[in-house]
């Protein structure tokens, strides 16, 4: 492809995000529990979604693939995309189902809870995975929640397993929902299959504590996942406590990054635009393990994204990320 004097120009491959874009029913009242809520707030949402918006924001060439349905909230998330620049080419419309919604709320601590109606989103399946063109790809981004349903985890696992055969880096953001789950024992044993291929995985304390360990820490358990592998980056996160990383090079030890002070208004979207600067630093630098300025630009990313309502408001952009830094 050339430009109008004939030069030849060059376009990146784009990160895929894959699994679920849905709709947030975020309580507005500010119950602490689902039960107590009176009044919600429809806002376009699901990780994937959020990832692949957040990337576009920051200057990276993103698309996402995915299952809505063929509905007004479908027909919403489609529009959301496109005018955020991300490529949907490989986002289809059913007439099996309804698109998918989430139920968003704060807790007494001041962390997200969600509880998922599954739709549309379940149904991406392997020849969706087939169409994508997982080989042009600069990486691949798949979390949890569509390992929770068929054929949507079939799938899921089926790209990481391609990305990895390939060699394109697999971001694995692990959100564990245990409303999705009929034993976390089963969830463990879904995640295992991505752990085992990730480039980078990045999860929450909480996430950690339901999967492995009830009692883990922070610390023993980035040990735990990074497994003495000379491939995987392995970020955990614990909200205002700041966060833990390290990647599979032995001579590496686990590293803390304290969390970013801000007038927090609502944690939906917080982990999606972390996980999305970090990919942003880590495209930049071919996937070197990450370095302490590497994690702290992701985590004034989340810290941002606490700072509006609605997980895609609060998705910074590269000028507002790069101004919040240079003011701290």
């Amino acid at each position: 492809m050339s430009d109008d004097s004939g030069a030849p120009t060059y376009f990146p491959p784009p990160v895929l995000s894959l699994g679920e874009a849905l709709i947030d029913l975020i309580v507005s009242d500010d119950a602490p529990t689902l039960e107590e809520a009176s009044s919600f707030i429809a806002r376009p949402g699901g990780a994937p979604a959020n990832v692949t918006i957040a990337l576009a924001r920051l200057g990276v060439r993103s698309a996402f693939g995915g299952v809505v349905g063929d509905d007004p909230f479908g027909r919403r998330l489609r529009s959301t995309l496109v005018a955020e620049g991300v490529d949907v080419s490989r986002l289809r419309s059913s007439r099996e189902a309804e698109t998918t919604l989430a139920f968003a709320w704060k807790d007494g601590r001041g962390d997200g809870q969600f509880r998922l109606l599954r739709g549309a989103d379940a149904l991406l399946s392997r020849d969706d995975v087939e169409k994508a063109g997982i080989d042009g790809l600069a990486a691949i981004v798949v979390g949890s929640v569509a390992l929770a349903a068929e054929p949507s985890g079939f799938a899921v696992k089926w790209a990481a397993s391609l990305a990895f055969q390939r060699g394109i880096p697999v971001c694995f953001d692990v959100n564990v929902r245990p409303s999705l789950w009929p034993d976390l024992t089963v969830a463990r044993e879904a995640c295992r299959p991505i752990l085992e291929r990730a480039t980078l995985m990045k999860l929450s304390l909480d996430d950690a504590r339901a999967l492995f360990d009830a009692d883990a820490e922070p610390e023993p358990t980035v040990e735990r996942l990074r497994g003495g592998s000379e491939a995987p980056i392995v970020v955990l996160t614990d909200g205002a406590r700041g966060c833990w990383y390290a990647s599979g090079r032995s001579d590496q030890p686990v590293r803390h990054v304290p969390a970013f002070e801000v007038e927090a208004v609502e944690p939906t979207g917080a982990g999606d635009a972390f996980n999305a600067a970090l990919i942003s630093r880590l495209l930049s630098t071919d996937w070197a393990p990450p370095k302490d300025v590497d994690v702290r630009y992701a985590a004034a990313a989340g810290a941002l994204a606490t700072t509006r309502p609605g997980a895609l408001d609060g998705l910074p952009s590269r000028g507002e990320l790069d101004a919040f830094l240079a003011s701290r």
